[in-house]
C-alpha cells in the first residue's frame, strides 16, 4: 500500500516507549523487553495497525511484535495502538513496533525468540513471475521464518488474491508445513478462527471479493 509521507511519524516513533529503532540488537532476546514472559506472536506487515491494536489489547497474556518498513505506516499504527488501549483503559505493555525489511527478517529474530505464531495479512501478491520470490509466503521466506518459529509454531495467512493463495498452499507444503485449515471464503466460516477484520478485508468484502485464509503448522 502506498501512503503519503508523514513528517510527524519519525519523531513520534522515536519518542514512543513501544517502538524499537534498533531491532538487530534484540535478536534472540526480544522477550527481555516485555514485563511478562509470555509467548510471542509476530505480525509481518502491520500497515496502519488496525489488526495488531485489536489483537494485542484483546490478548494481554500474549506478547506481540509488529514489523513494517514504512515510517508513515508505523506512525499510524503507533497512534492506533495508543487509541485502542486508551479506549480499553489498559496500559501498553505487550506490544512493540519496529521498522525492518521483512525479506531480511532473519537478521532481527533468532531461534531463542521462539515465535509461536506469525500473522501475514493481505501482503503484496507480486503477480509477475519474476517477482514471486518477494512474496511473504514464498518458500524462500518460509525457510527464514522456520529459523525462529517455535516447534509446532503456526502461520496465520489471509489474502484476497486467488493466485497468491493457490501458490502459497504449494509453498507451505514444499517447506514441510502442515496445512491445518484452509478456506476460500472466510466470511462463510465464522468458526474458522477468532477473526479480526483488517481495513483491507472490509474493503474487499464490500466489493464482493472473497477472502482466502489458512493456518499452517511447522
Amino acid at each position: 500500500m502506498r501512503i503519503r509521507f508523514k513528517p510527524w511519524a519519525r519523531p513520534e516513533l522515536e519518542a514512543s516507549k513501544f517502538y524499537i529503532d534498533n531491532p538487530q540488537e534484540y535478536k534472540d532476546k526480544w522477550k527481555t523487553l516485555y514485563p511478562n514472559q509470555a509467548v510471542m506472536h509476530l505480525e509481518l506487515g502491520c500497515g496502519k495497525g488496525s489488526f495488531i491494536s485489536q489483537l494485542a489489547v484483546k490478548n494481554q497474556n500474549i506478547n506481540y511484535l509488529a514489523v513494517d518498513l514504512v515510517d508513515a505506516m508505523l506512525g499510524l499504527a503507533k497512534r492506533k495502538i495508543e487509541q485502542t488501549y486508551q479506549e480499553e483503559k489498559k496500559e501498553i505493555n505487550n506490544v512493540y513496533l519496529t521498522r525492518f525489511d521483512i525479506e531480511r527478517i532473519f537478521l532481527i529474530l533468532g531461534k531463542k525468540d521462539k515465535v509461536e505464531r506469525i500473522y501475514i495479512n493481505f501482503c503484496n501478491p507480486w503477480p509477475r513471475g519474476k517477482h514471486h520470490k518477494k512474496r511473504l509466503t514464498h518458500t524462500r521466506q518460509l525457510e527464514k521464518y522456520k529459523e525462529f518459529l517455535a516447534e509446532e509454531g503456526e502461520i496465520y495467512f489471509k489474502t484476497d488474491d486467488d493466485s497468491l493463495f493457490k501458490d502459497s498452499l504449494i509453498y507451505f507444503k514444499e517447506c514441510g508445513f502442515k496445512i491445518c485449515k484452509q478456506t476460500e471464503d472466510l466470511a462463510s466460516e465464522p468458526d474458522f478462527w477468532d477473526n479480526i477484520e483488517t481495513e483491507h478485508e472490509k474493503m474487499f468484502k464490500e466489493q464482493g471479493i472473497k477472502i482466502k485464509a489458512l493456518i499452517a503448522k511447522k
